[in-house]
Parts: structure tokens; sequence; C-alpha cells
């Protein structure tokens, strides 16, 4: 479903720094992993090239059949928009729509009926506690309640990719427990692959397995 092979990154002009080197991955459909490595490996670099936000060096990248690496910036754009999921670190909330506007936008894109988007939206706050929320901004919420729509507007569309970039660093145990099991199951209702990106053991557990991202490519746990 997902396959990944060989992809290196280099950045920088005079002095160039190489931050992935020849990775390979291999995701079957309803396959979840989780990767962990010390900070600056490349494991945030790597999520950007599997979801086609940026290109590799060398290697391939290819989802169900697509070659990421073959398309063009639009083209990689609008295949992301329909079919990726992604949990930012930096959650990219739009500052001047709603809890439900945020998560309804993936919807949006994809032209799904008004209803169901409403529906499905209504389902995914209160699977992440923040039904009471929805009308609000993203400036009248804590780190966390960010961090928990960020999550809901990712798996909105159903993505058949979801790819999560340390998405349970600003939630107290309890809230974490939450998305991760949402996280999960998306993955395994849909069908599809997911990549965990995490410090957090407890996080990591929740996968099918652990990799650990290092200099020289991804080795299991």
């Amino acid at each position: 479903m997902l396959s990944i092979r060989g992809i290196s990154r280099t950045f920088g002009g005079a002095r160039p720094r190489t931050v992935l080197r020849d990775v390979s991955l291999e995701l079957a459909r309803g396959e979840y992993v989780a990767i962990v490595g010390e900070s600056g490996v490349g494991k945030s670099t790597f999520l950007n090239l599997v979801a086609g936000l940026d290109v590799p060096d060398a290697g391939s990248v290819n989802l169900d059949g697509v070659e990421l690496t073959a398309l063009s910036d639009n083209a990689r754009t609008l295949l992301r928009r329909d079919r990726v999921g992604f949990v930012f670190q930096a959650f990219y909330l739009l500052p001047h729509l709603t809890v439900s506007q945020n998560v309804a936008l993936p919807l949006a894109l994809s032209r799904a009926p008004a209803f169901a988007a409403a529906e499905r939206v209504e389902a995914l706050l209160a699977a992440v506690g923040l039904s009471d929320a929805r009308s609000a901004y993203p400036r009248e919420l804590s780190g966390g309640e960010m961090q928990r729509v960020a999550i809901a507007r990712a798996i909105a569309h159903r993505p058949l990719l979801v790819l999560a970039d340390e998405p349970t660093g600003n939630l107290d145990p309890e809230a974490a427990g939450q998305v991760l099991a949402l996280l999960r199951e998306q993955v395994k209702r849909e069908a599809g692959a997911g990549i965990l990106v995490t410090h957090s053991a407890v996080a990591a557990a929740t996968a099918d397995r652990i990799l650990t991202l290092t200099a020289n490519g991804l080795r299991p746990r």
C-alpha cells in the first residue's frame, strides 16, 4: 500500500548536510507503525517526504500505486488533499475559522455533502472531547485543545494514509490515550496505513510495530 524505497535528502549549499540516507519502508493495508529516534535524526523530514510536501534527492515514494516523486507540485497537492491526513507538530489551524470549520475543511475541499460533513465533524469533536468548543477560535484554545482539533481535522476526510508528527506532545495522559486510539482506529477501519513519529514509549506501543530511525536507515526496535 505504501512503498518507500531508498529515499535520501540533503540540505544546504556550501556546507550540505545529509539528513536521510537510503531509507526504505513497506507498509501493507491496515498497518500502523511508530517511528522513534533521537532529535535531529530526520523523523519530520521523513514524514514530509512521504506526504509529498518535499521530494527526495534520490529514491521513490509510492502510495497505493501512485508514484509521488513523479508528480508535479500541483498533482502532489491534490493527492495529499484527498488521500493523506497529516497531524503537524505546529497544528497549522486557520485562525479565522472556528473549531468546527477547521475540522470540516478537508470535507469542504473534497466537496462532501453538507449533512454528512456536519455529522462527521460532530462525531470527531465528540471523540476528542471538544464538542463544547465547536464555535471557539484557535486563539481561545490551549495548546492541547489545538492539538486535538488538528488530529480531528487530519482524519475528517477518512484518508488512506495517516501521518502524525508527535501528536500527543501537548496532551495529558487521558487525552493522549483518546487520540491515539482514534488514529489507530482510522487506519484499521479504512484499511489504509499510518505512520506515527513520537518520543513517547506509551504512544509508540499503540502501533503494530516500532522502528528506530538512525543515520543508517530504519531498523526494528
